[in-house]
């Protein structure tokens, strides 16, 4: 499932893209869910995953742009595509990491061109992301945004950088297998995250979230060399 998000003013140009989206993805076989807003402050309201968010940046009230730098600055790491009618606007959309622009009136071909494009760097970036399976959904997750893994009755608990806690049914032998060296199994029920290691004094790790983790007895010695090979190799 891929998440799109398209936010316009003008419901036509919603409308408009959505058909484009739907067409292309269909052609793919891959199956999407779709959003639609008419507003910055709408979208910033909404808390849901986005994958791919088309963005409009001439739009009533707040625009595409001070929109675009809130949802970066709220940790937003989808893939960001501005719609426009000015060209010159496109060299703003550096400051706020944008994959692409299309300008309006959108030519059919060239947002194929930006999807192909789009598709194939969601797809390279697996290697580094996490699908995690709930039920008849699935969600991409970015291994570094994995502060730790937490195992409670069969079910695994990744504690995001952003707060949020996903939850879903996995062994942790298996999610080990999917996981790089920057995580540790540092005790039967965590792997932590390298990456977000704060310190580590008494038996417990010091996660940059604020969670003391537990280091059980019998991996202490092999996480203290596990951490001084990761920080020589940062």
């Amino acid at each position: 499932m891929i998440y799109i998000v398209i936010c316009d003013d003008e419901k036509h140009m919603c409308d408009y893209i959505g058909t484009l989206v739907s067409d292309f993805f269909r052609k793919k076989n891959r199956e999407i869910h779709l959003r639609t807003f008419t507003g910055g402050e709408e979208l910033l309201n909404y808390h849901g995953q986005m994958d791919i968010l088309f963005l409009d940046i001439q739009m009533r009230g707040m625009d595409g742009m001070e929109t675009a730098r809130k949802l970066r600055a709220d940790k937003f790491q989808g893939f960001l595509i501005f719609t426009t009618v000015l060209k010159e606007m496109v060299f703003q959309s550096f400051q706020v990491q944008a994959y692409d622009y299309l300008v309006k009136p959108i030519d059919v071909k060239q947002f194929e061109n930006t999807m192909e494009r789009c598709l194939s760097s969601m797809q390279n970036a697996g290697e580094d992301s996490l699908l995690v399976q709930k039920g008849y959904e699935g969600r991409i997750i970015r291994k570094s945004e994995i502060v730790f893994c937490e195992i409670i009755d069969r079910k695994i608990y990744l504690n995001l950088a952003s707060g949020e806690v996903v939850d879903y049914y996995e062994r942790i032998e298996n999610l080990e297998t999917k996981l790089d060296d920057r995580f540790f199994r540092c005790h039967r029920s965590y792997l932590i995250n390298l990456k977000h290691l704060k310190g580590y004094k008494n038996g417990s790790a010091y996660m940059d979230n604020g969670r003391e983790i537990p280091v059980s007895r019998l991996r202490s010695r092999e996480f203290s060399g596990v951490v001084l090979r990761y920080m020589k190799n940062i």
